[in-house]
């Protein structure tokens, strides 16, 4: 089998770190995974970012090839699961951070760590929506079973125009919510609203203001992809017998909040891992994201770049200038 293509991040002496796009052999990949994959897309999240870059200790060794997730098709299998030809989809289990990623011409992964693509789903539509969309769909779920009705609840999404927050928007608005969508980035409302958000709240409108440990009751759910200062704040304006979804720390781990309004509406704060759920969970969100997230409003939520483009776009996206989701053609 011919060379291909990989996009591997090195680590100098000095502690720097370099990305270059180099020619592997398939021998070169993890010996130890059952599936050997030829990869078509993969995808551009946070977490990635952090890999280029290399910070939050997520890489452990190098060299190492980022990408924490992508879309194939199996061309190799020692487990009877998959054969040659079938059409897979891989997100989470370290996969990008401790084992060689998406960000290559191949694969070889675990077994276990794989998903059947959805019928009627292509690689593309599969990486579009992504980790990202995953996640969304996963806190969708979670908010579902808490109870949190669809009879047009107000439901709040921070970092809304993120790749989580941008899928979250479509989604929630798709299943008949009221969607608020907070964001810094005041040039993106009209994006959002084009998403479907009836409302555009801006970051330090919720932010401004007297702290205090409980404020007028507004949502009746919340997907959060900040933490932080904005989650503490958040829990604070919950109806009762509400819940927030939990899903990023771009605003930071650490959590100031009072008991209050748990004790006194009820309140459920509820840990979404997409990173390794169970594979019956994976297989019902992948269905209902086919099923429910229409094609023209993911498609205008998503760039597509090259694999020469990923470092530069994983120090944007770092920055906070990336918005929705940003498809990788490794073959381009």
């Amino acid at each position: 089998m011919s060379k291909f293509n990989a996009l591997m991040v090195t680590r100098a002496e000095d502690k720097s770190i370099n990305r270059k796009i180099e020619k592997l052999n398939i021998d070169d990949l993890p010996a130890d995974g059952d599936v050997l994959i030829s990869v078509k897309y993969s995808t551009l999240n946070y977490k990635d970012g952090m890999c280029l870059q290399g910070i939050g200790g997520l890489v452990r060794e190098y060299p190492h090839i980022p990408g924490i997730d992508f879309a194939g098709e199996v061309v190799e299998s020692a487990d009877q699961r998959y054969a040659p030809g079938d059409k897979v989809v891989l997100t989470g289990w370290r996969v990008g951070e401790i084992w060689w990623g998406g960000f290559a011409q191949f694969a070889r992964v675990k077994a276990d760590w794989l998903v059947p693509l959805v019928d009627g789903m292509s690689c593309f539509d599969a990486m579009a929506i992504g980790t990202a969309g995953l996640t969304a769909m996963l806190s969708v779920m979670s908010l579902e079973k808490f109870g949190i009705r669809k009879d047009g609840a107000e439901v709040l999404v921070t970092g809304a125009s993120g790749g989580v927050g941008s899928i979250a928007v479509v989604l929630l608005s798709e299943m008949g919510y009221s969607v608020s969508a907070i964001t810094g980035k005041p040039e993106q409302a009209e994006y959002l609203r084009s998403l479907g958000a009836t409302q555009i709240i801006a970051r330090g409108d919720i932010m401004d203001g007297e702290k205090k440990p409980i404020q007028s009751a507004k949502w009746a759910g919340c997907v959060d992809s900040v933490g932080g200062d904005m989650l503490a704040r958040v829990l604070t304006q919950m109806k009762p017998l509400s819940a927030v979804t939990v899903v990023g720390n771009a605003g930071g781990n650490d959590l100031s909040l009072n008991i209050i309004p748990f004790m006194l509406r009820g309140i459920g704060m509820i840990g979404v891992d997409s990173a390794s759920c169970a594979f019956d969970t994976r297989i019902e969100a992948w269905k209902r994201l086919a099923r429910d997230l229409p094609k023209p409003a993911l498609e205008s939520a998503t760039s597509v770049i090259g694999l020469a483009d990923v470092a530069a776009a994983g120090k944007d996206i770092l920055a906070g200038g990336v918005r929705g989701r940003v498809v990788v053609d490794v073959n381009r």
